[in-house]
């Protein structure tokens, strides 16, 4: 069975990009906890991230690093969470949100009103960063 997730790789659904990768991607989840909170997800469809073979989960947390620092310039804050908890979408994928407090990370707060203009600026400054603003 596909999963939400490869089809937003394969472009079936909308997706705010920051990297496509040969073996990762990362991009904007819908519904954030806060600005800046990002997805990075192997093209793999694997539920669950111990399973992925050595190549595909070093490319996922190097992707991380990379995109978990162009959040942390983007989104000043103290640290960038990352948790790979991936219970509602069987694809594994890992969660980068800007932190100041642990409480920061709390999905009740996922924001799924958020406008496509908020998300739209998000995008913008994480491109900035990562110096990918023609990758569009």
């Amino acid at each position: 069975m596909t999963t939400l997730f490869s089809r937003i790789i394969d472009g079936e659904l909308p997706g705010r990009f920051v990297v496509r990768g040969e073996l990762t991607v990362a991009f904007l989840t819908i519904a954030p906890v806060r600005p800046g909170h990002v997805l990075v997800v192997p093209r793999a469809e694997v539920d669950d991230w111990l399973d992925l073979d050595a190549a595909a989960r070093e490319d996922l947390f190097a992707v991380a690093h990379t995109v978990g620092e162009a959040v942390r310039s983007a989104f000043p804050c103290r640290k960038v969470a990352l948790a790979a908890l991936g219970l509602e979408v069987p694809h594994v994928h890992l969660h980068l949100i800007p932190i100041d407090q642990e409480s920061d990370v709390d999905f009740g707060r996922a924001d799924a009103s958020v406008t496509a203009a908020e998300l739209d600026a998000v995008w913008d400054r994480l491109l900035e960063v990562l110096g990918a603003a023609g990758s569009r």
